[in-house]
């Protein structure tokens, strides 16, 4: 019998987390992130796609060890009033842990939509240059 397990994304432009979690989300399996992968002195290459498929593989390997074949992903972005969309990363590793042997039953989108909350930054003309 194959164990199922919660994959949580969270895709920025400047980083990628991902943490497994049993069913209930109430234990944390494994998680990582990009900067363990693409080390500490790259700035931007932490929320690359690059460093988004080496944080699936080493998460799928944690997983597998633990026995645990089949997830749910749900993947979120800053959202808010700042970005409505995920980073660069979120499709690569979805695309990367199925790759590696992890039989995805849903993906779900938890980005943050506003519905008319605070104010966007910027004042009332915009950022000026």
């Amino acid at each position: 019998m194959s164990r199922k397990c919660i994959i949580n994304i969270f895709s920025s432009y400047n980083n990628i987390l991902i943490t497994a979690t049993d069913q209930t989300g109430a234990e944390t399996i494994a998680k990582c992130t990009g900067g363990q992968v693409v080390g500490a002195k790259k700035g931007s290459d932490k929320g690359s796609q690059f460093a988004a498929i080496r944080v699936a593989e080493r998460i799928a390997e944690l997983i597998q060890e633990k026995g645990f074949s089949q997830a749910v992903v749900r993947y979120r972005g800053q959202g808010g009033n700042k970005s409505p969309n995920t980073g660069p990363g979120a499709q690569q590793a979805v695309r990367s842990l199925t790759r590696a042997g992890i039989q995805i039953q849903r993906i779900e989108d938890c980005t943050p939509r506003p519905h008319d909350g605070t104010k966007r930054k910027g004042g009332r003309r915009g950022r000026r240059v």
